[in-house]
């Protein structure tokens, strides 16, 4: 089985307008072609969440799945028709969870939706139900607190649940709560309140009487008692009462609730649809939106204020094929869409729109002599369904709010109208009006902000607020204009944003003046307000050049900012940009130390601190210092003008000096090795004008052998600067001692020369000619000759006969004549040890020449079974070599390993040898020759023994080629 749409039925010429633009229209009605056959006529229908129930002639109920038609669940009643009447009407809740089954002699059935068995319901035997109230909660296991209207006006409270037991009944408890005598209660309907759990709103039609009842209710206990009695018995209802009519016994009353809305959340929480109800009675269609606010009484009378009459005049009376219809005609039944009207006219479907009262569909839809058995709505899916005996047709509603935002816009509702407009196009229109409107109104703050979302000429709005004095309204309009257009319209973004810029300094000039003069800046502003508003708007200038700063041009905004005298706002807007030369250039023209300072503590690039190193230097170098011995990127080769000409203006002692500091920090932590900043740090040393040269002295000493400074260039500054023990200390290192001797007598240092005299201990002909340098230069100032020999006993390589040319002419031996003997006496000492020396050398000669007499008579004894250390082959089967630590050799596997083991130049020779013996290429004595040359190039040691073996020392013991099995043996 299957439904399937057939013909449809197309709009009439009414809605025509709404449908210009080619959509398709916004109501149509389509035939649903069913594929199954029953044998009985349908008598009533109902449609909850895409569930469709049928109930038949014959008893039977049918519960269809619409996503899945094919799947049909056919359900009888436990008695007969003939026992129980045939179904007179049902009421699915909108989860379809819960059906219940009203017959024609008051037999009430309960079905659940996981069940295929009704069940009776005992406590409503006998009641019949005109409608039902279902909880707002939508539960699904029970029906919870529901609401049941009787035909004869009694309206009841219970509570429904399945159950398997045969001795539970479905009913827990059925409470009467209220008897009204204007006849059935033909609706009901109960919603919650938003953010009120205990309130509870009710709505109660009948023929002649809408009733609107709002308050709290009592706590539910799992169906042990009732609710809604405290609601009943604590509030009055408002009531919407029509005038009595002779026609209105006849007419049909019905309630409609608007179905859940499809697009909720697009809309924000103050713009969400509110429901709408609509009650049909003789008069026409009543209907309005469900208010939630105030939750008190008197939101009944507020939802009925506002509510409108449909007249039924305007529903019954058309003019279709040519000829017009009655206008006694009723309308049979009504459902609600999100902004129209739905009625049944007899054979007709008329929508009319809730807003305007205008009808935008009306279509012959039954056929001769078929009737309607239900309009039905699924209040969960937003589908429309109408059903006759034979057939179901399902309403189509596509885009019913395409011409809402025009309507609401009309109704001067910009907040929906915006919301309700698809197009660009249509927001533009309701961003027009909308600011044409408030402008009206004497708005313009708030209408500079829609027409900035606006396509409206920008002249002509800017000029709106220019004529009419309003800054800050164009200053608005100004910010939310800027935001439209796209980054590639370079220019307009420039002059609005240069533009916005002169706007902020006028506001906050006049805001400071204001606040100067004490004086009010209107009528409904005191000066603390003028305060906090001067914070705000200063506060809006700073979001604004954080979020447009790539909009702006830096050199017109300075000229703009400037001219205005706003020192706070130029530097931020400096600092926004990361312009910090301005701000420290502006800082620095001002001689505001501090500020340029706090604001180089934040710059990490380091061309800025080589800017201003120099200026900074001279006033504030302490400080300066600080920070450079915090930036780690810094070449301080760069910053060496800025130290010279600090130290230059200095007149302090060094240990205040922050150039010194500065660059004894670079040397000793970043262990700097450019040779410019230790050549700066020397001659700050040398330069200063105090005499002490110990911390000159401390730093050439801590650079050892390989200094980094330029030893000529220290040189030249300690001479210039009169620093003798600097320039000895230079001289030293350089490894110049005379020169350092000569400057320290010429200074008459004579102990620093003595010091430097020592130095060259490993060239004692140097250090003696350095100590007679001194011991002239003392003999020459001493007064007496005891005390420059005494001097001079410091150094052990000068005589006395050294000293001798060094004494005046004139001397008295008496002065000197104990060194003179202590002379002679080590000469005499000297010349018989000398002696000693050369008898031992002529016995030392005898003994190597009876050693080398000798040497002709050596020999060695060779055993018979003597082998060769190289072949192993026996020792005397061919020409050998034995040396005097035993080891024998055959001579040619001796000159096979010392070919190995040699150099090249001696190998080559040793082959050269060999060649020419063996070819006999030499003869004679030259032969003998050369056979002696070769036995001394073979021979010339034992090649286990010598160095030979000291070579092989990182040989292995065993090779590739040997034999490792013997090894292992």
């Amino acid at each position: 089985m299957a439904l399937e749409p057939s013909s449809g039925f197309v709009a009439t010429s009414a809605m025509a307008d709404l449908a210009a633009d080619g959509a398709l229209p916004i109501f149509d009605v389509e035939r649903v072609q069913l594929q199954f056959s029953v044998a009985a006529d349908f008598v009533s229908a109902q449609v909850a969440n895409n569930v469709l129930i049928l109930a038949l002639s014959n008893g039977r109920i049918l519960r269809i799945d619409l996503n899945r038609p094919e799947d049909i669940d056919d359900i009888d009643l436990p008695k007969k028709p003939s026992e129980v009447g045939v179904i007179r009407r049902m009421f699915l809740d909108p989860t379809a969870s819960h059906l219940i089954i009203c017959t024609s002699l008051g037999e009430n059935y309960y079905l659940h939706s996981q069940t295929r068995q009704c069940r009776p319901l005992a406590r409503l035997r006998g009641v019949s139900i005109e409608s039902i109230a279902w909880n707002p909660a939508l539960p699904t296991a029970s029906t919870r607190e529901i609401l049941i209207g009787a035909s004869d006006g009694n309206i009841y409270e219970g509570y429904i649940e399945t159950s398997t037991e045969f001795y539970r009944k479905e009913d827990r408890y059925l409470k009467l709560l209220q008897k009204l005598d204007d006849g059935p209660i033909t609706g009901l309907w109960v919603d919650a309140i938003p953010g009120r759990a205990d309130t509870r709103r009710v709505l109660i039609s009948t023929q002649s009487r809408l009733y609107h009842l709002v308050g709290k209710v009592g706590r539910g206990h799992d169906g042990s008692q009732s609710i809604f009695s405290k609601l009943f018995e604590a509030e009055q209802p408002k009531i919407h009462e029509l005038p009595r009519s002779a026609s209105a016994a006849a007419a049909t009353s019905a309630l409609a609730i608007s179905p859940d809305p499809q697009e909720a959340s697009r809309f924000p929480g103050d713009l969400v649809p509110d429901r709408a109800f609509a009650w049909l009675s003789s008069h026409g269609v009543f209907h309005g939106k469900l208010l939630v606010s105030p939750v008190a009484s008197e939101l009944g009378t507020k939802v009925f204020s506002e509510a409108k009459l449909l007249p039924r005049a305007q529903l019954a009376g058309k003019e279709v094929a040519g000829r017009k219809r009655a206008t006694t005609d009723y309308v049979d039944a009504i459902a609600l869409t999100q902004w129209h009207v739905v009625s049944l006219v007899g054979d007709r479907i008329v929508a009319a729109n809730r807003l305007t009262g205008l009808t935008v569909y009306d279509q012959p839809i039954l056929d001769q002599g078929q009737k309607a058995i239900g309009l039905c709505v699924d209040i969960q899916k937003n589908t429309f369904w109408l059903f006759t005996s034979q057939e179901i047709l399902e309403i189509i509603v596509r885009d019913e709010d395409r011409g809402i935002w025009k309507i609401m816009l009309e109704m001067q509702q910009f907040d929906a109208a915006l919301q309700y407009a698809h197009t660009p196009a249509q927001r533009d229109a309701v961003a027009t009006a909308s600011g044409d409107y408030l402008v009206g109104k004497g708005s313009y703050i708030e209408a500079a902000g829609v027409y900035g979302r606006s396509s409206k000429p920008f002249e002509e709005v800017a000029l709106i607020f220019i004529d009419n004095n309003q800054p800050d309204a164009l200053r608005k309009y100004l910010v939310a204009k800027l935001n439209t257009y796209k980054k590639s319209s370079v220019m307009q973004r420039i002059m609005i944003a240069t533009w916005l810029v002169e706007i902020f300094m006028a506001k906050l000039n006049s805001l400071d003046d204001t606040i100067i003069t004490g004086a009010e800046l209107s009528e409904t502003l005191n000066p603390a307000q003028t305060k906090e508003q001067l914070n705000t708007v200063r506060t809006e200038y700073q979001e604004f050049v954080n979020k447009h700063k790539s909009d702006l041009d830096r050199k017109t905004v300075y000229d703009v900012i400037s001219s205005h005298g706003r020192e706070e706002e130029l530097l931020f807007y400096a600092n926004a940009v990361n312009d910090y030369n301005f701000v420290l250039s502006y800082w620095v023209q001002r001689e505001r130390w501090a500020e340029a300072l706090k604001v180089l503590k934040r710059q990490t690039d380091p061309e800025v601190f080589y800017r201003y190193s120099s200026v900074l230097m001279t006033h504030a170098a302490t400080e300066l210092v600080e920070i450079l011995m915090r930036q780690s990127n810094l070449k301080p080769r760069n910053l060496i003008p800025a130290l010279l000409e600090y130290d230059r203006n200095f007149k302090g002692p060094l240990t205040q000096n922050q150039a010194v500091r500065f660059l004894q920090y670079v040397v000793n932590q970043l262990n700097s090795t450019d040779s410019a900043v230790h050549n700066t740090l020397v001659s700050i040393y040398a330069s200063h004008s105090s005499k002490d040269e110990s911390a000159l002295l401390s730093y050439l000493g801590s650079q050892g052998d390989e200094p980094r400074f330029d030893p000529d260039f220290a040189l030249r500054l300690c001479i210039q600067n009169h620093r003798v023990l600097s320039c000895a200390h230079i001289y030293t290192s350089m490894g110049q001692y005379v020169q350092a001797v000569d400057l320290a007598l010429s200074h008459d240092e004579i102990d620093l020369a003595s010091i430097i005299a020592d130095r060259p201990l490993s060239n004692p002909p140097l250090r003696k000619k350095l100590w007679l340098a001194v011991a002239k230069k003392v003999i020459s100032q001493s007064n007496g000759i005891k005390t420059a020999i005494e001097f001079l006993k410091r150094c052990d390589l000068l005589k006395i006969e050294d000293l001798i040319p060094f004494f005046p002419d004139f001397v008295v031996i008496d002065d000197f004549k104990e060194e003179i003997c202590t002379a002679l006496e080590d000469y005499s000492r000297n010349i018989d040890g000398l002696r000693r020396e050369m008898d031992e050398s002529s016995q030392t000669a005898a003994n190597i020449k009876v050693d080398i007499a000798a040497l002709d008579h050596r020999y060695a004894i060779v055993e018979p079974g003597e082998k060769c250390y190289v072949c192993g082959l026996p020792l005397l089967s061919r020409q050998f070599f034995v040396f005097p630590c035993q080891h024998a050799f055959h001579s040619d596997c001796l000159g096979k390993k010392v070919l190995e083991q040699a150099g090249p130049v001696k190998s080559k020779r040793i082959k050269e040898c060999q060649v020419q013996i063996t070819k006999g290429l030499v003869s004679g004595p030259k032969r003998d020759a050369m056979i002696t040359e070769l036995d001394s190039l073979v021979a010339s040691a034992c090649i286990l023994c010598s160095e030979y073996a000291i070579r092989r020392i990182d040989e292995p013991f065993v090779k590739d080629v040997d034999d490792k099995r013997e090894w292992l043996l």
